[in-house]
C-alpha cells in the first residue's frame, strides 16, 4: 500500500523548508519513498508529491513516522500537507467483496 503526501508552501519560505527536509531522519528499511517530486503552481507557490511504499501489515507504523516527518514542517508559514492512503487494486476488489 502507499501513502501520497501532498505539501504545499510560498516559494518565499523554501529555504526553511529545504533546510528541514535536509535535516529529516533516513526512512525505516520499511519504507520506500519516490520523490518528493515538486513544481511551482500559480497562485499556490511550491507544490510537493511524495510516494510511500510499504507492506500493509507496516501501517500505523508507517502512518506514524510519515506523520512525524511533516510535523516538523510546523512553523513554517503558509505550510499545508495531506495524507491520503492508496491500496492496489486487486485489494479494493477484495475489500468490496468482489474477489
Amino acid at each position: 500500500m502507499v501513502i501520497i503526501a501532498i505539501s504545499t508552501y510560498p516559494m518565499e519560505n523554501a529555504q526553511e523548508v529545504a533546510k528541514r527536509l535536509m535535516a529529516q531522519a533516513p526512512l525505516p528499511a520499511y519504507i520506500a519513498m519516490k520523490g518528493p517530486y515538486t513544481h511551482s503552481e500559480a497562485g499556490v507557490g511550491a507544490k510537493v508529491i511524495a510516494i510511500y511504499e510499504f507492506d500493509k501489515a507496516k501501517y500505523s507504523e508507517a502512518f506514524e513516522f510519515i506523520f512525524a516527518r511533516y510535523a516538523k514542517y510546523i512553523g513554517v508559514p503558509g505550510f499545508t500537507c495531506s495524507f491520503d492512503r492508496w491500496v492496489e487494486a486487486k485489494e479494493a476488489i477484495k475489500l468490496a467483496g468482489l474477489g
